[in-house]
């Protein structure tokens, strides 16, 4: 597990591209056969990513949280964005296709991830969050979830959200989790941008092309800086921070926040004059 430890804004504006990438950039979540994790001190969120060759992926890392297994004291939501897959929870089957969501609640004490196709595996991407109470395990494919159209062609920012889990969706303690989905030729998300103060947030970039890349967004309003992104990258957002960002060509990005208020329209935006 890499641990990512929480920074100061006002440090935040002497950091070099290096020291940015290094704090707040995940790269190589997904290696074939492996489990890779980042803790965040920021609300202890973990992040990670899972491609099952041979044998199933079994979600631990006691050293880390100094638990006897994985969810003893957390919520996980799992989304896959490869080939089919299956999760074991406790012995139970669930299969994902691609883009559906699975959430686990606390107390679940074995998580298991497969694919279906070893030749052509599942990716799992995962974010897990601090919980204090049970709530039914559940899967919700993407054809059942909510999409809201959002965004225009003149804004360059077309796109379609799907909420997962979330207030009026899959209960949680606090893991909030959904897609974003753009339009062709539409390349700006979260633009006018906003803060929550009061949770932080990872966003996964993904179905790019190898040579796309997604100029990334962050710090506070009068002083941000940028994080050039390719393909299946993820990158934390402290609650001080924007996100927000614009890509060479179409992608999608999945978004997990974690923190103290759930409710998905708690953000304070950020007027146009205000960006510097």
């Amino acid at each position: 597990m890499d641990i990512r430890h929480a920074t100061n804004p006002t440090d935040f504006k002497h950091y070099t591209t290096e020291r940015i990438r290094n704090e707040y950039l995940i790269d190589s979540l997904f290696e074939p056969g492996e489990i890779h994790m980042v803790y965040s001190h920021y609300d202890r969120v973990v992040t990670g990513g899972a491609v099952p060759i041979n044998d199933g992926l079994t979600l631990e890392d006691k050293n880390t949280l100094k638990t006897n297994y994985f969810l003893e004291r957390r919520e996980i939501g799992i989304i896959n964005i490869g080939s089919k897959g299956k999760v074991l929870v406790d012995g139970q089957e669930y299969k994902l296709n691609k883009r559906d969501c699975l959430y686990v609640g606390l107390g679940k004490e074995e998580v298991v991830l497969y694919s279906e196709d070893q030749s052509n595996p599942a990716r799992f991407y995962f974010v897990s969050t601090l919980a204090h109470k049970e709530y039914p395990t559940k899967i919700l494919p993407i054809e059942e979830a909510e999409p809201n159209h959002l965004g225009s062609e003149s804004e360059s920012n077309k796109r379609i959200i799907y909420k997962y889990i979330h207030e009026n969706g899959i209960q949680s303690c606090q893991l909030m989790m959904g897609m974003t989905m753009f339009e062709p030729n539409n390349i700006w998300n979260t633009m006018p941008a906003h803060l929550h103060d009061r949770r932080m947030e990872v966003y996964l970039y993904f179905d790019m092309d190898e040579d796309a890349r997604v100029f990334h967004f962050m710090g506070e309003p009068q002083e941000t800086r940028h994080i050039v992104m390719k393909n299946e990258q993820a990158v934390l957002s402290p609650p001080w921070s924007i996100h927000s960002g614009a890509g060479t060509n179409s992608y999608t990005f999945i978004w997990a926040m974690s923190g103290e208020n759930y409710t998905f329209t708690d953000m304070d935006g950020v007027k146009m004059d205000d960006l510097r």
